[in-house]
């Protein structure tokens, strides 16, 4: 029996996630069974048990999705040589939430797996463990800013880069919910904010 390719193997988890995706964003979590997922990725039962053997493993996969594009953008940050300015970065963590904030984006089920997180603990430590992870790149960053004098010298990074964090689920939760505000708008309050703190 020929050996089926690593490659073939991923397209077909690939097709898996992306079924599983549309009927999450369509029916939410708890109204999705996998015989949903399976109806909609056109697969067989055991072709889809092979690569996912519980709904709670199809969340935590998009959940990985869904966070592991932004932790690859923010620990771009820490790496700029001179330091980005801290505007700039969150400018730019902004226009990749704005790219996936939409319907066919993946933010929209960030929403679903914070409510999710709530009730399954491997899914809660697997976001507490993320969002730390996310969190350490603004620390980071905040210090650099302090270090090139963006900053005030006794500013705290670790508050600095938990508020800078935080500042982007409040842009899409309000961006998904309300349709508002636009980025350009957000970043001008958040500008004006880093200014009366110098």
């Amino acid at each position: 029996m020929p050996r089926v390719s690593d490659e073939h193997l991923a397209a077909r988890r690939q097709q898996i996630l992306d079924a599983a995706r549309r009927c999450f964003l369509r029916d939410g979590f708890h109204r999705t069974s996998m015989q949903d997922v399976i109806a909609e990725a056109g697969l067989s039962v055991g072709a889809v048990y092979r690569y996912f053997p519980s709904k709670n493993h199809l969340i935590t996969a998009i959940a990985q999705s869904v966070i592991g594009g932004a932790d690859h953008i923010f620990a771009g940050f820490t790496a700029s040589d001179p330091p980005l300015p801290l505007v700039e970065a969150l400018d730019r963590a902004l226009t990749y939430v704005d790219g996936q904030a939409g319907p066919d984006g993946i933010l929209p089920l960030a929403l679903q797996v914070w409510s999710e997180a709530q009730r399954d603990p491997t899914l809660a430590e697997f976001v507490r463990a993320t969002y730390d992870r996310l969190r350490r790149h603004w620390t980071a960053l905040a210090a650099r800013a302090r270090d090139a004098g963006e900053l005030p010298p006794d500013a705290d990074p670790e508050a600095v880069g938990a508020a800078l964090f935080g500042l982007i689920p409040g842009y899409f939760t309000q961006k998904i919910l309300t349709g508002a505000p636009d980025r350009a708008t957000y970043l001008a309050g958040v500008h004006s904010l880093l200014r009366r703190t110098r």
